[in-house]
């Protein structure tokens, strides 16, 4: 896969941005918010970076991809994760690189190119109630809100927000 907006470009996943993944990853807002998704180590981000890339080309997914700047820093992900029946939108730009609109621009390009790759019609977003910059993000792409409240997040029950984005 290969997206480019004017200042980003989702790619593939290659075993050399591991330590990208790594390093990304450790910020106090992924700790916070999605903490299955921290690498303490090169090694554990390598064998993650190797699952996902084995991911591509099938039907169930996850589909993670890369974002990277137009000039190559790798600045964090986005993907499409098959939960049950539904699919859901999930992101993460790493801490030295938010508040620039990077994680609405991938996302406003990502979502109607992975709806007509695997011909979805709706797509949801859940972040938790306090991740106000994520509601806005979700607000931004045109979601839809269709719960807030406390519901399951990250094996725990916890105040969320669901979101809807119809094709």
């Amino acid at each position: 896969m290969r997206i480019e907006t004017e200042r980003l470009i989702i790619t593939d996943f290659t075993l050399d941005m591991a330590e990208d993944v790594h390093r990304n990853s450790l910020d106090e807002d992924n700790r916070r918010f999605v903490p299955d998704e921290v690498f303490e180590t090169v090694e554990e981000a390598r064998e993650t970076v190797t699952f996902l890339m084995g991911q591509y080309g099938g039907e169930e997914g996850p589909f993670v991809h890369p974002i990277l700047l137009k000039t190559g820093e790798n600045i964090g992900y986005v993907q499409l994760v098959h939960i049950g029946e539904d699919w859901e939108l999930g992101y993460h730009i790493a801490k030295a690189y938010t508040g620039h609109g990077y994680a609405t621009e991938a996302s406003k390009t990502f979502l109607p190119a992975m709806a007509k790759k695997y011909g979805l019609r709706e797509i949801y977003g859940i972040c938790l109630a306090d991740n106000l910059a994520s509601v806005r993000v979700m607000e931004k792409c045109g979601f839809v809100n269709l719960y807030k409240g406390i519901g399951p997040y990250q094996g725990a029950q916890r105040e969320i927000v669901k979101n809807i984005w119809k094709a």
